[in-house]
């Protein structure tokens, strides 16, 4: 079966290689608006299903996947940040404390059928310095990431221990994905 996975992210694409040695990969455009007062962890796997909804539409005939990943904090996202002063609030807010990473996966078949998960994971910040935030903030890494960091990256400096699934906080839940996969036959 054609594997599609519904994302640019190099992350993303990187993990998804984990379990398939062949796929497309097809970066979408979805309203990635939350509604308002909507569960978090409903919302994480909406938006997964809106990616695999609009990679569907392009690859009617193969298996589309799309994940969304959300760090929340005192039961608040925390999206990507706007600006370098942006990334340091964030990050100051998540600094010696415990916050949770929603990661959610869609996969859609041609013929209708759904599968979706979604993955918790705790992630607990050690209470870094200043100065350690400035560098870390002069790499850019936090840029482009929900959260303002990278686990995989600059950012690991800044974790003092997870419980959950490392793949969810990076992106992708490769272990679930995988099951998902094997139990309908696609891979």
């Amino acid at each position: 079966m054609k594997l599609v996975l519904a994302s640019g992210s190099p992350r993303r694409r990187e993990l998804m290689a984990l379990i398939a040695q062949t796929f497309t990969v097809c970066p979408v455009d979805a309203d990635e608006t939350l509604r308002r007062g909507a569960p978090l962890d409903e919302e994480v796997v909406r938006l997964s299903r809106l990616k695999a909804e609009a990679a569907l539409g392009l690859h009617p005939d193969a298996v589309c996947i799309g994940s969304d990943t959300m760090v929340t904090i005192d039961g608040l996202p925390l999206g990507k940040p706007e600006n370098a002063a942006h990334a340091a609030e964030m990050l100051r807010r998540l600094r010696g404390r415990t916050h949770e990473v929603l990661t959610g996966l869609a996969v859609l078949l041609p013929d209708g059928t759904a599968r979706t998960l979604c993955t918790r994971t705790r992630v607990t910040f050690r209470d870094f310095a200043e100065d350690e935030l400035a560098a870390y903030l002069a790499t850019g890494e936090p840029m482009d990431k929900a959260g303002a960091y990278g686990i995989q990256g600059r950012g690991a400096l800044l974790i003092a221990g997870i419980e959950g699934d490392y793949y969810s906080v990076m992106g992708l839940p490769v272990a679930g994905l995988h099951v998902i996969l094997r139990e309908l036959g696609a891979i």
